[in-house]
């Protein structure tokens, strides 16, 4: 970094950590509910593990980890996934019995039809229409 200019080498977002209750729950919920793939399960310190999933393709991924002391799980997350499909989506999530909103939000042009679903510990994600 180059003093004064605030400058970074910074080159993306890698990772997003969500606190869960049970890391293999979780991954059950994300593999087979959302279709996400498994990126990482490694053992690390006093039998922690390091749990890792995203969509296919995807360069973000989401850290399942353990809540920090004090922490709980069931989270605002302000994380947003992206969907070439929303309708199909809510469709498809609400038959697999995820909790997702009632409806898919329209607030028109140009803001995209979205809504939000939480996982199985109840942590508040975001799905929007995009590509």
């Amino acid at each position: 970094m180059s003093e004064g200019t605030g400058a970074t080498t910074v080159t993306q977002i890698g990772t997003v950590m969500l606190p869960v209750a049970d890391q293999d729950r979780a991954i059950e919920f994300y593999t087979e509910k959302l279709g996400f793939e498994l990126r990482a399960d490694t053992p690390f310190g006093n039998g922690d593990r390091w749990v890792e999933v995203a969509p296919a393709g995807a360069a973000t991924t989401v850290a399942l980890v353990l809540p920090m002391e004090g922490q709980e799980v069931g989270v605002e997350s302000r994380i947003a996934f992206r969907s070439r499909d929303v309708d199909a989506d809510h469709a498809a999530l609400r038959e697999a019995g995820v909790d997702v909103d009632p409806e898919v939000l329209r607030m028109g042009d140009p803001v995209p039809p979205m809504f939000f679903f939480r996982d199985v510990d109840g942590n508040r994600l975001l799905l929007v229409q995009g590509e």
